[in-house]
């Protein structure tokens, strides 16, 4: 499970909205199972079918969260097409092919469904190439 106050969820949708017709990209920190800061990152894809997280802004994001004594919880994108379920191209880049384990253990993946009028908000546990399951978003 993940909780999330309400203006974090507002501020996820905000940014989906704001990037479509391209998916937007990001990470969550958390303390616990709750979400205390969304970050913004560049898609370096550009795109509305894939993500690519800017590696100078994960750098700098991981540094943050760490300063401030949080975890990262989630990285989070947006579908603008389809719905918020991990395609199998999200699930081939949270895996490391090598090991075939996540690249960030123990961080979700929270996808914004900005397809239709109203945004549908997901969190997933993605820990192998066949196993990814939805996972409880509280909203608070």
């Amino acid at each position: 499970m993940l909780r999330i106050p309400r203006d974090l969820h507002d501020e996820l949708v905000a940014h989906a909205r704001e990037d479509a017709p391209n998916e937007c990209c990001g990470m969550v920190a958390v303390e616990a199972d709750r979400a205390v800061q969304v970050f913004r990152a560049r898609n370096l894809d550009a795109s509305p079918v894939r993500y690519t997280l800017d590696p100078r802004d994960q750098i700098r994001i991981d540094r943050q969260i760490e300063e401030a004594g949080w975890t990262l919880g989630a990285i989070y994108h947006s579908h603008t097409r389809s719905d918020p379920e991990p395609s199998q191209t999200d699930i081939n880049r949270a895996i490391e092919p090598q090991s075939r384990t996540p690249w960030f253990p123990g961080a979700l993946y929270i996808i914004i469904g900005v397809q239709h009028v109203e945004p549908d908000v997901r969190a997933w546990a993605i820990e192998g190439p066949a196993e990814q399951h939805q996972v409880d978003l509280v909203i608070e």
